[in-house]
């Protein structure tokens, strides 16, 4: 589309005779047509301006609510971390604990085993 130039003209004056020359009641339909077309472009632009704005406002807020969700998840990895290594601790105490046990049931075992065989003979 080729560009359009618009000249305002004072409210109620209407378009200025040396500019219709010849033309008459065509011209100034024509120059009323680009003025309409002038408004409806700056109307265009204002819009676009105003939802350039909101979009710019609700990528505020999503970055805002981005950060807070980052922060939470550090948080939630941090934990996650101390919970990790106290379950390696319980999981080593308990494996120390079941070893001792087993030793201690071979020992008594053993000594089962002793006292029986001790006592056929």
């Amino acid at each position: 589309m080729a560009p359009v130039m618009a000249i305002a003209y004072p409210r109620g004056g209407g378009v200025p005779k040396a500019l219709l020359g010849r033309k008459g009641v065509a011209g100034e339909e024509e120059v009323e047509e680009l003025r309409r077309r002038n408004e409806e472009l700056e109307r265009e632009v204002r819009e676009g301006r105003e939802r350039e704005e909101k979009l710019g406002r609700e990528l505020n807020r999503v970055m805002e609510r981005l950060r807070m969700v980052e922060e939470a998840e550090e948080r939630l990895c941090s934990q996650l971390g101390e919970l990790e290594a106290e379950a390696v601790a319980q999981a080593r105490s308990y494996h120390l604990r079941i070893n001792d046990l087993c030793e201690r049931l071979a020992d008594a075992q053993r000594m089962l085993h002793s006292s029986s065989s001790s006592s056929l003979k």
